[in-house]
């Protein structure tokens, strides 16, 4: 089907939702679905259930590997590549801009108060998301419910993830759900003065071993979160707040919104941590480091995935993981929150976009974004 669709066409399809897709993973998987299988007919409808099910099966971000999975369709591991790029490369571009203006006016009260408003914003979505997802890959079953609690709980007592505790649950999932056989037979560094300024990040000039532990560190979050783009927030705040102290919870909040008011995937909220930590060449490590893994996941088992694809034990072990990240985002929302929900506005803030993303319909979450960043510029950014 995709043979004689010109890969510039292809390409620029890509670029363009990456530049106006909003809405989150599951939204842009439906405007590909809609766009690619049912409007140009470029994509079969069999070719589009098989990406999806390999990036639900897979580790990292599902738009984004859904999208590199569709390239690879197209033109094999060269389409896969230049789709990755022509899909991230508009938010990628975005998130710099803003990290720039973020980091040059953090101490200005404009901005603190533009993200007085829109941290409450943030915390009502990460909450909605949760209980979408609940309702999504949880459902009635009690095990998973059981993953998710002591995951939201673990979360929320720690105030981090805890990588072994996701992978004890694909494997409690699996053992209950779909044992294995065996088991059924039983019972700064110095750099050229220019070029300073691409290291600096909110803390000053970065050097080498940090630019390399962020690479590391956000490979291994690409690598291993499962779920939808706000799976990533957990494991990030773990490891970027607690574990290496590049952000305080302050700025972490921020990065997500960022992440949110831009189109494209949610997991590019990395290459603003990454611009703040160590200045613009961070945020390309960070997010070249999170994005790479992503792209190994679809192009490697692409030609062979289809043997697995069904297995029981392979869909239990998934099934048990995104229970976790659920529960994690979950926990996440609830730590966060504790920080940005600080007085009687920002609880009004909540309700108000809990209620408003409930009873409108469509509603983009930038847009709601935005007006409670102008609502909490006017209450605090002003009065300073």
């Amino acid at each position: 089907m995709t043979g004689g669709v010109p890969l510039r066409a292809f390409l620029a399809y890509f670029l363009r939702l990456g530049m106006f897709g909003f809405g989150g993973p599951i939204a842009l998987a439906g405007y590909m679905q809609r766009d690619l299988v049912e409007t140009r007919r470029w994509i079969t409808e069999e070719e589009y259930l098989r990406g999806l099910a390999l990036a639900q099966l897979m580790p990292g971000p599902l738009a984004a590997q859904l999208a590199i999975y569709l390239g690879w369709v197209r033109a094999g591991v060269v389409g896969a590549t230049l789709v990755a790029g022509a899909f991230i490369l508009p938010s990628f571009v975005m998130v710099m801009a803003l990290s720039a203006v973020y980091v040059h006016y953090q101490g200005l009260a404009f901005m603190q108060g533009l993200f007085y408003g829109i941290g409450a914003a943030v915390i009502a979505i990460i909450a909605r998301s949760a209980y979408k997802l609940v309702k999504m890959t949880i459902r009635k079953d009690v095990l998973l419910w059981i993953v998710f609690a002591v995951n939201a709980a673990v979360i929320a007592a720690t105030e981090r993830e805890i990588l072994w505790l996701f992978l004890l649950s694909g494997a409690a999932a699996l053992v209950v759900k779909a044992p294995p056989a065996f088991l059924r037979r039983s019972p700064p560094a110095m750099v050229l003065p220019w070029a300073g300024w691409l290291f600096t990040g909110v803390h000053g000039a970065a050097d080498w071993p940090i630019l390399w532990r962020v690479g590391l560190y956000f490979a291994e979050a690409g690598a291993f979160v499962f779920g939808s783009g706000l799976a990533i927030v957990p494991f990030l705040h773990g490891g970027v707040v607690d574990r290496f102290h590049w952000l305080d919870d302050r700025q972490f909040l921020d990065a997500v919104a960022v992440a949110m008011i831009t189109p494209g995937p949610v997991v590019i909220t990395v290459a603003f941590i990454g611009y703040l930590v160590a200045g613009p060449l961070g945020g390309v490590v960070a997010a070249f480091g999170v994005f790479v893994p992503s792209w190994l996941t679809v192009v490697v088992p692409a030609p062979y995935y289809q043997r697995i694809a069904g297995n029981a034990s392979v869909k239990a072990f998934v099934d048990g993981v995104s229970a976790a990240a659920t529960g994690a985002i979950a926990g996440a929302a609830f730590v966060l929150g504790r920080r940005a929900i600080v007085d009687l506005p920002t609880v009004i803030m909540l309700a108000a976009t809990l209620a408003t993303l409930t009873w409108v319909k469509r509603l983009p979450e930038p847009l709601v974004i935005l007006v409670a960043g102008l609502i909490g510029l006017a209450l605090k950014g002003l009065g300073r």
